[in-house]
């Protein structure tokens, strides 16, 4: 790897501008093609680009399969929330209209919004996930 240096500066310019990208199509996601499956998709491509360059170990210190793990089932818990929020708040599962009170364009804005991040959590550190298991296969 040490050899590889047009690679590893390469990836050090471009690896901060995926993941700003990855930021923009979540973001973007409301008003216009993407969201939370896409930019998962891009930002674990991110991390997976630099545990390629990198190595495996570097990856895992920078994203922890601890933390990995502990953010697949937040990510679930964000989308599933919503939808209870929706059914507390007296509408039906994932109702947004009904998430704030009186403001029915605020709640269904914020429920996409909440929804396309626990989208967000849970694809991309699944895919991280899946990396870190198949990299690490026969290791220690």
């Amino acid at each position: 790897m040490r050899l590889d240096t047009i690679l590893r500066v390469v990836s050090k310019l471009f690896i901060p501008f995926i993941f700003i990208f990855g930021l923009y199509v979540q973001l973007h996601g409301d008003f216009g093609p993407g969201g939370g499956f896409q930019a998962g998709v891009i930002l674990a491509a991110g991390v997976i680009l630099y545990a390629i360059i990198y190595g495996l170990n570097a990856a895992e210190r920078a994203v922890p399969r601890a933390l990995v793990e502990f953010l697949v089932p937040l990510g679930v818990l964000i989308f599933a929330g919503v939808g209870l929020w929706g059914i507390a708040s007296g509408g039906n599962y994932l109702e947004y209209n009904k998430l704030i009170h009186g403001d029915a364009i605020h709640g269904q804005h914020w429920g996409v919004f909440l929804v396309e991040i626990g989208v967000l959590v849970t694809v991309a550190s699944t895919m991280i996930a899946i990396f870190y298991a198949f990299a690490g296969r026969g290791r220690p």
